[in-house]
């Protein structure tokens, strides 16, 4: 059975980091190399989408103590854990869908995400991605971590098992339920690039994870 995304994660708070870390190939590299390609000044604003824990930017916080962050996340005890970590940092932590939750204009200076975005097709990501890009300043980029499909092929079957298993329990489209559905790195690239991003370079591979950066 499916479980919504909300339950899914707040489910799986107990032992999450540590899957995250122990089960994901590269991810002890790919966490701290995402931290270590977000804005090196003082002051800067950041934008999460997904932040769950925040294991993403636990490393950036520890040297950038003066960086604002907005974390969205649908899943409130991730928050909660977030927030716990990081008591005196500028943590605006927003419970909710980043695909409703207004980001602002101009506002941050890179935005993030890393393991989230997997669970949606390219028409729902480019309508978000021209938000994303709409809150970036004119010098902002926006870093994707994540899990890709390794061809057209399982792109298109993971897609169809979903709506199947959506079928078979009768959910309806607009709910989110947890169920990876990875676009290739080219259709990933090809949706940020119809959302209007000027480049998109991808930056290392793990496997099936790779880090990408898009820039405004």
């Amino acid at each position: 059975m499916l479980e919504t995304m909300r339950d899914f994660f707040n489910h799986r708070l107990d032992g999450y980091e540590e899957h995250q870390l122990g089960v994901i190939q590269g991810a002890r590299e790919f966490y701290p190399l995402t931290a270590a390609c977000l804005p090196q000044k003082e002051n800067a604003r950041l934008l999460d989408l997904g932040c769950g824990t925040g294991l993403e930017l636990e490393p950036y916080l520890a040297s950038h103590p003066t960086a604002e962050v907005t974390g969205i996340d649908l899943a409130e005890e991730m928050l909660k854990a977030f927030r716990m970590k990081f008591p005196d940092r500028a943590l605006t932590l927003l419970q909710g869908s980043y695909f409703t939750i207004p980001f602002g204009e101009r506002c941050y200076d890179a935005a993030v995400s890393v393991e989230s975005l997997h669970h949606f097709t390219k028409a729902e990501k480019v309508p978000l991605y021209r938000k994303v890009l709409r809150a970036l300043k004119p010098e902002g980029y926006f870093i994707i971590t994540d899990y890709f499909a390794a061809s057209e092929e399982k792109e298109t079957h993971f897609r169809a098992e979903l709506l199947r298993l959506r079928q078979a329990q009768g959910i309806r489209d607009e709910e989110f339920y947890h169920y990876d559905t990875p676009l290739t790195v080219a259709h990933e690239i090809q949706a940020l690039q119809e959302a209007g991003f000027s480049q998109v370079e991808l930056l290392k591979r793990w496997d099936t994870t790779c880090l990408l950066r898009a820039n405004a």
